[in-house]
């Protein structure tokens, strides 16, 4: 068994459409890995810190630890994530994307703002400023703020793509930028 610690903000439901995915590679190429497990923490405040993925290799040698670590790189794997190998005792970095989080103030804008904006827009002109590039992977909602979670190739092209909106939207009105892998 080997415990793939993403360095990726997921809700359990996206964790588990990644550990689904992976799951249904390994299966079709039948590789001898299925994933049994996974989890994942959160910061005190609420907010996701990681996804783990827990993947159990039929045999356990070089060649499968390294076809794990190129399924997740190709599907979602963070700069910053970690394969853990308990029978090694072994930790092997990881990761080939960038992340940006776009948190959506909640609280400090005028009332109007939020009655006649939508998150739902923001979410689908991200999407579309990022096509080919990254999309919103998962979210949070916070008590204050909402925060949308990207990753791709580049965190400065991702934050170039989506600042029309930023600057445009009534709803991304003192909302921030953050990096987080």
């Amino acid at each position: 068994m080997v415990v793939a610690s993403l360095n990726a903000k997921l809700q359990p439901l996206h964790r588990s459409e990644l550990e689904d995915a992976f799951d249904d590679l390994m299966q079709r190429k039948n590789f001898g890995m299925r994933v049994v497990g996974g989890g994942t923490l959160q910061e005190t405040s609420g907010e996701i810190a990681r996804s783990d993925i827990e993947i159990e290799i039929d045999e356990l040698n070089e060649d499968n630890i390294q076809l794990a670590i190129r399924a997740l790189e190709s599907m979602l794997a963070p700069k910053g994530s970690r394969l853990h190998v308990p029978a090694q005792d072994r930790v092997i970095e990881f990761g080939k994307h960038e992340g940006l989080a776009l948190y959506i103030n909640g609280i400090d804008l005028p009332p109007q703002v939020y009655a006649n904006s939508d998150i739902n827009f923001v979410i689908d002109e991200c999407n579309r400023l990022l096509t080919g590039a990254a999309f919103v992977n998962s979210h949070w909602q916070g008590p204050s703020e909402t925060a949308l979670y990207m990753y791709g190739k580049d965190f400065d092209a991702m934050r170039q793509r989506i600042e029309p909106l930023l600057d445009s939207y009534p709803l991304c009105q003192k909302c921030r930028v953050e990096k987080i892998a």
